[in-house]
């Protein structure tokens, strides 16, 4: 019986389904995270008696036919880019995202990186840097002396520094944005990287034509909503059951079969 085998590809696809709600609410106050949704596709058929065919002399058609599926299967994991909350921190140095565009971040390899969380802060050097100390691009440099700093909606960043009320531009900072930013690929630490999928990255400035504004002071957070995840967790733990009992069903019968005599 090939409800066996069709009912363990639906337990395969449930678990799928659990781990992928699983790092959604894992990541719930990650700042800047995208929730994934679990996508599936069905099986080859058989044709057991295909359709359309002529089914008499007479040239009746067979109207519906006999097809049986074989179960299911992961089709992909879909990265849901919409726009997350944004909360004050009252931090300078923390930016959010209003609208569509990544940070570009210069990693250690001499690749770029992009990232929507802007929970920035400022290295020895006083550079622009992640958590993770690698630079936001394209490299912006606070002077030591600084007393304050402000970074308006376009990217310009001006600082004032000690003895002079006047404020200096110290660059802006740029953002991509990309055809199919579903296309990225996540290496974790909240940062992505460029695929063939994804297409190249387009290059701007903050409040340009499709590009995103920046707030200072603000972060954006996860796009995850904890009622969808829990709601969309119980349904996929109620597939996950009926499946188990289809090959409890089946086991039974095969049982049965087998002690006829």
């Amino acid at each position: 019986m090939r409800a066996l085998s069709t009912a363990s590809t639906g337990m395969q696809a449930q678990q799928l389904n659990v781990e992928v709600i699983a790092n959604n609410i894992a990541n719930m106050n990650t700042t800047g995270f995208k929730r994934q949704r679990a996508e599936f596709q069905d099986l080859l058929y058989q044709n057991v008696e295909k359709m359309g065919v002529s089914s008499s002399d007479a040239n009746t058609i067979v109207p519906t036919g006999v097809q049986v599926g074989s179960g299911v299967k992961a089709g992909s994991v879909y990265r849901i880019t919409e726009q997350g909350n944004i909360n004050q921190t009252g931090n300078s140095y923390d930016l959010a995202l209003q609208g569509d565009g990544y940070f570009v971040i210069q990693l250690p390899d001499g690749t770029d990186g992009y990232t929507r969380a802007g929970n920035f802060s400022v290295n020895a050097d006083g550079q622009l840097v992640t958590e993770d100390g690698f630079v936001v691009s394209p490299g912006i440099a606070i002077p030591q002396d600084t007393i304050s700093v402000s970074i308006n909606a376009t990217g310009s960043v001006q600082v004032t520094v000690s003895g002079d009320p006047a404020p200096q531009d110290v660059g802006a900072i740029e953002l991509a944005r990309f055809v199919n930013p579903a296309g990225l690929d996540a290496i974790g630490d909240n940062l992505f990287l460029e695929t063939a999928a994804s297409g190249a990255a387009n290059l701007g400035q903050p409040g340009g034509d499709g590009f995103a504004t920046l707030q200072q002071g603000f972060l954006e957070n996860s796009n995850v909503n904890a009622v969808t995840e829990i709601s969309a967790l119980i349904t996929a733990q109620r597939a996950y059951e009926m499946n188990s009992k289809i090959i409890t069903a089946t086991d039974e019968m095969l049982r049965t079969a087998s002690q006829l005599k």
